[in-house]
Formats: structure tokens, C-alpha cells, sequence
């Protein structure tokens, strides 16, 4: 499993011109399920984001964690984080798991974040999505359930 996190002021996610979720201070995180990932990937990546020091304390130090600072998450589900490109111009998603089990992992990652007492909004899983970002730092950060 892999997940990008985006830490943001705010963000907004429309499908079709509709606003289907917005967060204010937290992060934007872009998920995505690998073949063969299973739900425990998915409770190690939500501990893990639970406690990321990424926030600033009063001295100006990344130093508080999404939690600390009462931050939401917005969860999107994101299969091209798979995107192989190591043989030509066109990447393969080959990698990347089957659409029905990766939606259910989706799903049960929102359960498994929320188990930690963060609030999440969601994608649409499989839409065309637009989405508003407002990165704070930026700070962006590479989470990989097999390498923690």
C-alpha cells in the first residue's frame, strides 16, 4: 500500500461541479492498493499517519502529530500510485490491485484512521475527481506499508 501525504490549509474535492468533501487544516492523503495488500497494510499505514510529527509546535518545529492539532483527513483513492514507468513513455498499472478489493481496502483504511480518532472525508472511488489544494510548506511525505 501506498499513500501520499499532503499537509494542507485546506482542500476541496468536486466530481461532476459537485462538492463532495472539504477539509480545512489537515492532510490530503492519495492512497493507493498494490496487489495482494491486505487489511493489516492498512492498519499499519493509519497508526503510522496517527502519529506523524509533521505539524509545527509554538516553536515553529514539525513536532505535533494530525491528532494533536485536531487536523482532518481527506482520504482519495489512487491506483496510479502504481504506475509503473520503467519500460517506455506509457506507465503500466499492472502492479496496482483489482478495482472491487481495492475499494474495499479503501474503505476499511477510513475505518482504520478513523479508529484513531481522526475525522475522514472521502473520494469518489473510480471518478474523474477535481481537486483543490492549498499544501502548507509544503510538506509532502512518501508512506509505503511494506517499508515501515
Amino acid at each position: 500500500m501506498r499513500a501520499v501525504l499532503q499537509r494542507v490549509l485546506n482542500a476541496e474535492l468536486k466530481v461532476d461541479g459537485k462538492e463532495i468533501s472539504k477539509i480545512e487544516k489537515g492532510l490530503v492523503i492519495f492512497f493507493g492498493v498494490g496487489s495482494g495488500d491486505k487489511e493489516s497494510d492498512c492498519e499499519k499505514l493509519a497508526l503510522k499517519i496517527s502519529k506523524l510529527r509533521i505539524f509545527e509546535d509554538d516553536n515553529g518545529k514539525m513536532n505535533l502529530s494530525l491528532k494533536d492539532k485536531g487536523g482532518e483527513i481527506l482520504l482519495v483513492s489512487q491506483f496510479t500510485l502504481y504506475g509503473d514507468c520503467s519500460h517506455g513513455n506509457r506507465p503500466s498499472f499492472i502492479e496496482a490491485e483489482k478495482p472491487e478489493r481495492a475499494n474495499n481496502l479503501y474503505k476499511y483504511m477510513q475505518k482504520c484512521l478513523q479508529n484513531q480518532e481522526i475525522n475522514v472525508k472521502m473520494g469518489v472511488f473510480g471518478a474523474d475527481m477535481k481537486i483543490n489544494v492549498l499544501n502548507y510548506g509544503p510538506v509532502t511525505i512518501l508512506l509505503d506499508s511494506k517499508q515501515i
